[in-house]
């Protein structure tokens, strides 16, 4: 009978059976490390905080959106950074990936919501006119939706354009109110991935930079991380 060694922490056993070795497993590490601006002597920080900590709730919303940015996230390279941060994570809600429809969908995202703490990541715009009737799921609009979440979120993370400002769907004329998280939502960190689709490097390391430090990274002045957007190209 095959017995798992439990010496090895519940992400490394799970990494395992998905075919991701440790030396595949401590390449990430460094590479999170070079992608948030750190030192390479972070590295084993990093690889101790991922391989230690408690995984934490997420839910995944999506409204007025193409799934571009999920599409993003689950192409990720090979070995995929997806299958790790995955693993780091209790994905409870994702319409798009989810087993569960319907009701009892809507129930995962109420008892998460409940208990608190979670993660949140938002696709697509919020739109805000008449009501927020153009955006409604399970009975419930896009603004109600978000607020609630938010309201007992540890954090949330914007990914896309149409998340972080309104997108193509705010376009003149823009009959829905299409709307970014921080034009609906205050009062909770919020941190915006911008791009159509966002880089999912960029998301992954934020999540990582989250779990490692227990906090979102320094952002500027319109709420983007600093390791991705403090400076461009053309400004060497």
């Amino acid at each position: 009978m095959h017995m798992e060694n439990h010496s090895e922490s519940y992400l490394m056993q799970a990494l395992a059976r998905r075919g991701v070795s440790r030396r595949d497993f401590l390449k990430f590490c460094t590479f999170m490390a070079g992608t948030l601006a750190l030192p390479a002597s972070m590295t084993p920080k990093i690889a101790h905080a991922l391989e230690s900590v408690k995984r934490p709730a997420a839910v995944w919303l999506e409204f007025q959106d193409c799934c571009a940015d999920t599409e993003a996230f689950l192409r990720a390279s090979n070995p995929s950074v997806t299958t790790i941060i995955l693993e780091l994570i209790s994905l409870n809600y994702h319409e798009t990936i989810m087993a569960a429809a319907g009701h009892r969908a809507e129930e995962l995202l109420a008892q998460t919501v409940e208990e608190g703490g979670y993660l949140t990541i938002v696709e697509g715009a919020i739109p805000t006119k008449d009501n927020g009737i153009y955006c409604c799921i399970g009975g419930r609009s896009a603004v109600d939706i978000i607020k609630e979440v938010a309201g007992n979120t540890a954090a949330v993370m914007a990914v896309g354009a149409c998340a972080t400002w309104g997108g193509w769907p705010s376009s003149r004329p823009d009959p829905t109110g299409a709307s970014g998280v921080g034009d609906v939502v205050s009062g909770v960190p919020i941190i915006n991935l911008t791009g159509c689709p966002h880089n999912v490097v960029n998301s992954v390391a934020t999540i990582v930079h989250y779990l490692t430090f227990g906090a979102l990274p320094d952002t500027d002045h319109i709420g983007r991380p600093l390791f991705a957007y403090g400076k461009r190209i053309h400004d060497n």
